[in-house]
């Protein structure tokens, strides 16, 4: 029997990630989608792709697999992975996929998979059994002779997806701010969709790097790094525009700029986001990430609202925007999710509602985030690579701490390690897509403080 345990490093804590062809590749992306379908009983799903080179192969496979096992599918080809929640939360599907890497390298392809109603798929929702049986040597070939083969069919949902985000703002408070918009695509997607705005969008859209384009000839699009900022803030000034915006290849994830071409931490927005639900859904839920998190919970209390921290990651925060029905979540990285698009995330509606809030407010974005900078001043999220297990790394960061500051005055484990003094917090955390140790620091009024904690942690590295 063959062996397929080379898939198995691929599955990660909520999606799937790994090198191509050594970790995904076509038999493994049709041995994944018929273990999907098993697993989930479905009958019909959704299926979409971003711009990797090797995204059409595994999305065909994929379906290759789901049709073997009796399902339906219906194709809505490139797209962003919103689109994939969109079409569950809109449409009659028992499940979606999305063959995407996101802003991980070129040689690196991967797979979310969402349930019935976008609902997140992680390992105690069948992602654990789907990974025994496609790594396993699980034979379909009985599952496969008991039903008949699936068919396929391809639908464009770009135009419809496009009116259902506009229909969650107010176009008549955006008209108000008269803006002009740098839209940095980075070559992937995000342009099929704004390409479908363009009219209807009362704001002028310049477009950057719009076509899209697997090969990345201006990089991979990861606006979180600081190396990637530079074109969006020149161009932002260039144009003289009112914001600035950039994607990552799915284009889940949007990251701002501001007037004077400055990247705006993701965290800020979510400070933003939290006080624009908060006043329209008094006492409401917001989920926040434990990365940064002193800024969002002194919004959220000021406005009588209640903060709920979430492990980081989609499933996770998904998962707790549902439990507590929270009216919007929000991650340091750019991920920002709503409850009246499924509970997902987005990174279309993130723009048109900063969009919003500058036509209700009058105000430019450097305004809007000034006093939050100023407030809690942060490192900006700092990747090492590590050979040696994190828990050895948070023993001996703990440790040189508590030489340096005392005893925390909080610890907390909900994921990685966080460690709270008077002055300072900061988290520790492993990436859950990839081999990498990611530390953010945040302070109160201190700019000087943030160097010398990341100073700090660096010289407890192994």
């Amino acid at each position: 029997m063959k062996d397929f345990s080379y898939i198995l490093p691929a599955f990660k804590a909520y999606d799937i990630r790994g090198r191509v062809p050594q970790e995904l590749n076509s038999e493994a992306a049709f041995r994944i989608g018929a273990a999907f379908a098993k697993v989930i009983g479905a009958k019909k799903a959704v299926i979409g792709r971003d711009i990797r080179l090797t995204s059409p192969e595994l999305s065909q496979a994929f379906s290759e697999g789901l049709m073997s096992m009796g399902v339906d599918v219906t194709d809505i080809g490139l797209c962003g992975t919103e689109e994939i929640y969109y079409a569950c939360g809109r449409y009659d599907f028992d499940g979606g996929v999305m063959v995407t890497a996101s802003h991980n390298p070129k040689d690196y392809n991967g797979i979310k998979m969402v349930l019935r109603g976008a609902k997140p798929l992680g390992k105690a929702e069948g992602l654990s059994e789907i990974c025994a049986l496609a790594s396993g040597g699980y034979d379909f070939a009985e599952d496969q002779k008991n039903c008949r083969k699936g068919g396929i069919v391809s639908k464009d949902i770009h135009g419809e997806f496009a009116d259902y985000v506009l229909s969650l703002v107010d176009l008549e408070t955006i008209a108000k701010a008269e803006l002009k918009v740098l839209a940095n695509c980075g070559n992937g997607g995000a342009n099929v969709v704004l390409q479908k705005l363009v009219g209807k969008l009362p704001a002028q859209l310049v477009i950057m790097n719009g076509e899209p384009d697997g090969s990345f000839p201006n990089g991979i699009p990861n606006p979180l790094l600081p190396e990637n900022r530079q074109s969006t803030s020149e161009a932002v000034l260039a144009h003289k525009a009112n914001l600035g915006a950039a994607w990552d290849g799915d284009f889940d994830r949007c990251f701002f700029f501001d007037e004077k071409g400055r990247f705006i931490e993701g965290y800020y927005l979510v400070g933003l986001f939290a006080e624009r639900f908060l006043k329209r859904f008094p006492g409401a839920s917001i989920i926040h990430d434990p990365r940064l998190c002193w800024n969002t919970r002194e919004i959220i209390e000021n406005l009588g609202g209640v903060p709920v921290e979430s492990k980081t990651g989609h499933a996770f925060i998904k998962q707790a925007m549902r439990d507590h029905q929270a009216v919007y979540g929000g991650e340091m990285s750019a991920h920002q999710y709503f409850k009246d698009f499924f509970f997902c995330d987005s990174g279309i509606l993130p723009l048109l509602m900063l969009m919003e809030l500058l036509g209700q407010t009058g105000k430019p974005l450097s305004e809007l985030v000034g006093d939050m900078m100023e407030k809690y001043p942060v490192s900006g999220e700092i990747n090492y690579k590590i050979d040696v297990p994190a828990e050895v790394v948070f023993t001996k960061v703990k440790e040189k701490l508590q030489s340096l500051y005392g005893q925390p005055l909080k610890e907390s484990r909900i994921d990685g390690l966080s460690l709270e003094y008077a002055e300072f917090r900061l988290n520790l955390r492993t990436s859950n897509t990839e081999p990498l140790l990611r530390l953010n620091a945040e302070t109160r009024q201190n700019k000087a403080l943030v160097a010398e904690i990341v100073k700090a942690v660096e010289s407890a590295l192994p």
